[in-house]
């Protein structure tokens, strides 16, 4: 099985809850991962793209791979900073 995500990754929780509060009232994802995210990512609204197994870490992985399609996470803390993760397909 594969995932296909987007995220936004910041530097403190304060800051992925303040996200959060925005996706809460309407602001869409792709907007907030080009306006706030750290990742090169952030430049394409946060997508990943696909990917399996074994290719994220694992605080990341767990995440992506439970998540409903198309919700996002509660902030998620990895060594890189504080993600929030949509999944935006699955296959």
């Amino acid at each position: 099985m594969e995932v296909r995500a987007s995220h936004i990754l910041v530097g403190t929780e304060a800051e992925a809850v303040s996200i959060s509060k925005k996706l809460a009232t309407g602001s869409k994802f792709e907007e907030l991962a080009k306006q706030y995210s750290k990742c090169p990512s952030g430049k394409a609204g946060g997508d990943l793209g696909f990917f399996g197994k074994g290719m994220m870490v694992k605080e990341f992985e767990d995440a992506a791979f439970t998540l409903p399609m198309g919700s996002v996470s509660k902030p998620i803390k990895t060594e890189f900073g504080f993600h929030l993760i949509k999944v935006t397909g699955k296959r």
